[in-house]
């Protein structure tokens, strides 16, 4: 079949044209001169940081949860999401990592009807006190060879964020880049000199740059810096956690690196106003989700509106479309991505205010909106 579009997003750059999908695959791109229908289709969204939503965390979904969620992701554009587990205690973790697994086979059992169900991405609980956020500083740990042991044998894992300058890090960074997951730097005290020398040893990208890390100064320009220039750069667009000057600057700074994620929780994608994690109330108001200090809370963003917040700061729709698909499943090696013959076809297709009209998941229409 024929998408009906009149543009697609191939690498870096838009093609005139439409595309040809057939047994799940890209068959054609560019094909004449599009349907005039004003349209433009791009990879599919992946979302590497995304803790909830549609009322369901991810520490404690069950699998019906998680591939309900999926379902409700695809109408955001998304094709394939890491559920993010941040700072629990071990054996929630390894409880949820279990779901996980679950899920994953009954998506490959059943087809996926939504987005796909990635590893999981794991926030903790290797991190920084002294930079906690909103995560609960009882929950954190010190690297520990064992603890990870039994966390990589529990499920599926992409990604891991940690605090690089705690003490047995490099091991763990060590042992984590062996078996082929990514390692992000985050909720970390590190100065620049030891951000290079986590990037040296393997760590490949930063947690929502800006946010709860050591801060960026002239003479002391921490991990942040170190980041724009050699690293893959997470980066929440809800234009609460970071300004729009500071996105601006990120996404010029590093155009070929910045990775959209939403760090949504739970409440994302309904109308609740509040919510409780881990004892503490959190409330939903104006986008933003606070604890009672005042302390942010992860998202209630989606991907595809982070897209529409970064094209009305003007940052171009190629790039943009680009931060949200194909350098987050380059920074963790989740499919491929690059819109040609041969790729799976998972993907999106935009109307001319950037809204989702219609995703793909292996050639399959999982929302039309």
């Amino acid at each position: 079949m024929k998408l009906g579009v009149d543009a697609l997003l191939v690498g870096e750059f838009f093609v005139d044209g439409d595309v040809r999908v057939e047994e799940g695959h890209v068959v054609e791109v560019g094909i004449g001169d599009g349907a005039g229908s004003g349209l433009v289709a791009a990879p599919g969204f992946v979302d590497l940081q995304i803790n909830g939503f549609g009322g369901v965390d991810f520490r404690t979904a069950t699998v019906e949860d998680l591939v309900a969620t999926s379902t409700r992701l695809a109408a955001t554009g998304t094709t394939a999401f890491l559920p993010t587990f941040y700072s629990t205690s071990v054996e929630r973790y390894v409880d949820a990592l279990r779901t996980l697994a679950d899920a994953q086979e009954e998506q490959e059992r059943a087809g996926a009807a939504g987005a796909w169900i990635a590893g999981a991405h794991l926030e903790g609980p290797f991190l920084s006190t002294d930079w906690a956020g909103a995560h609960d500083p009882r929950r954190l740990l010190g690297p520990d060879p064992v603890v990870l042991h039994r966390l990589l044998g529990a499920g599926p894992i992409n990604l891991v964020t940690l605090a690089p300058e705690l003490p047995g890090a490099d091991d763990l960074i060590a042992r984590l880049t062996g078996a082929g997951i990514a390692v992000s730097m985050g909720h970390t005290g590190t100065d620049a000199a030891g951000a290079h020398h986590a990037a040296d040893r393997g760590v490949s990208m930063i947690t929502h740059c800006w946010n709860a890390h050591r801060r960026f100064a002239p003479r002391d320009p921490g991990p942040a810096a170190v980041a724009l220039g050699r690293l893959w750069v997470g980066l929440i667009c809800d234009r609460v956690h970071v300004a729009d000057d500071a996105l601006r600057v990120t996404v010029a700074a590093a155009p070929d690196r910045v990775c959209i994620v939403t760090d949504a929780v739970a409440p994302a994608g309904t109308s609740d106003t509040t919510w409780e994690i881990d004892g503490a109330q959190v409330t939903i108001r104006d986008g933003r989700a606070t604890l009672p200090d005042g302390t942010l809370a992860g998202s209630v963003v989606t991907m595809d509106q982070s897209v529409r917040n970064l094209v009305d700061l003007g940052v171009e729709l190629e790039v943009a479309l680009g931060a949200a698909s194909h350098h987050p499943a380059a920074a963790v090696g989740v499919g491929d991505t690059v819109l040609k013959p041969g790729a799976p076809a998972d993907l999106v297709v935009l109307d001319g205010a950037h809204e989702v009209v219609r995703t793909l998941v292996d050639g399959r229409v999982v929302f039309e909106g």
